[in-house]
Parts: C-alpha cells; structure tokens; sequence
C-alpha cells in the first residue's frame, strides 16, 4: 500500500474545482482516499475516520463516495465480488484483483486505450479495465509449499 501526503489546500482546490462545498466530512474522507491508495471501501473508511470525527455516519460516507464519483475526483471500482471499492483518479490506469489474497494492484498500461471516445460508433464515457488472477507473492507462496 503506498501512502502520500495531500495538503488541506490541495484538497479544498479540488472540491472547489469541481463545484463541492469543502466540509470537514468531505475533506477527510477525500484525504483518506487520496492519501491510502490501497482502495478502501466504505466499511474501511468509515472505521477509520469514525475517531477522528464521532459525529460521521455512514451515510455520510456512502453519500459523499457517491458525490465524489459522480463530480470524476474518484472512480468506483466493482473488481471485488463483495463490495464496492474506491480509488483516487491521479491517472488512468488499470486494477488487478488476485483471487488468493484479495489484494487489488493499480496497472499500467498504455494510455491511449483510455483516451477512446468512440466504439463501433458508441459514445464511451468512462473506462474501466480489471484484471482477475494469482498475484507474485500468492504464486511464491504456492511454489515453496
């Protein structure tokens, strides 16, 4: 999981470039986001947050996940079977699920893929690219037992 540092007022410049008010809700919710790549969910999230602000519920956070998507700051991912798990757009790229730990990796590929407007003549909105298989270390561990 990699970890970075986002500032108060980067954080505010995105919610006002996108028209959203910067509550304290918002704020940490899009920090946690941003700063724990490790594409929570909003159990996760909320658990989190939860001591650092006693007053949030999860509605809050399910209805401020919903408003970031919605506005492009975040994307919604659907690659885990179970619940829905969330990730900052810092640039597009793809997710490879392993099916033995759970653990989602962000991949790279070439960005041009991503940049495709049109399909057979349909209109493409979003894209969404996941992989599904057996990680490195899933696959170490079975080659040493």
């Amino acid at each position: 999981m990699s970890v970075r540092s986002v500032s108060t007022e980067e954080l505010k410049s995105l919610l006002q470039q996108k028209g959203v008010k910067a509550s304290v809700q918002r704020l940490s919710i899009l920090r946690y986001v941003m700063e724990n790549m490790d594409h929570p969910s909003v159990d996760k999230i909320y658990q989190r947050l939860l001591p650092q602000i006693p007053t949030l519920s999860k509605t809050t956070v399910y209805n401020t996940l919903k408003q970031l998507t919605d506005k492009g700051l975040i994307t919604a991912l659907n690659i885990d079977d179970t619940e829905i798990k969330y990730d900052f757009i810092e640039q597009p790229h793809a997710h490879f699920r392993c099916l033995s730990c759970g653990h989602i990796y962000d991949v790279e590929l070439d960005s041009a893929i991503y940049q495709t407007q049109t399909i057979d003549g349909h209109q493409v909105v979003s894209t969404q690219i996941n992989f599904k298989g057996i990680c490195n270390n899933c696959k170490q561990k079975t080659k040493e037992n």
